[in-house]
């Protein structure tokens, strides 16, 4: 039962996507509002639907000042942010090829300390090991 509808309803969306586009624009189209609303005159013109109305304007200045917001601040700052971060790490690892080779540096036994077998692997090596940058002698 619920396979046959999973099966009925993913058909209809496939017969959906698969419209041409042109044929989806003109739908849209015919669907679109005409721009803003008329004035509000007789009956209409109320405290309820006045209040309605600025709300509705309020939403559309306020949606406009976000999307403003994300493309002209966000965006750059994202992208300045992104430059930055790439410039430290080529930085960094410059720095790191500079180092003496892991097998030369100084062994600190208690950096490396194990009371039990870590379940993944061959148990002496942790999650975030990196063998870059984290050195244990073979014969420990």
């Amino acid at each position: 039962m619920l396979s046959q509808r999973l099966l009925q309803r993913s058909a209809q969306y496939a017969v959906r996507q698969s419209r041409p586009p042109a044929f989806r624009g003109l739908l849209q189209q015919r669907f679109a509002s005409s721009g803003g609303q008329p004035p509000l005159t007789g009956a209409a013109d109320n405290a309820f639907n006045r209040e309605r109305a600025a709300v509705k304007k309020h939403a559309a200045e306020s949606s406009d000042l976000w999307r403003k917001i994300i493309l002209y601040v966000s965006i750059p700052a994202l992208i300045l942010a992104t430059i930055n971060a790439r410039n430290l790490w080529v930085e960094h690892w410059e720095h790191v090829k500079h180092k003496p080779p892991l097998e030369e540096r100084i062994y600190y036994p208690y950096q490396n300390i194990r009371t039990k077998a870590f379940p993944w692997g061959d148990g002496d090596h942790t999650l975030f090991w990196n063998d870059k940058v984290n050195y244990k002698p073979k014969d420990e």
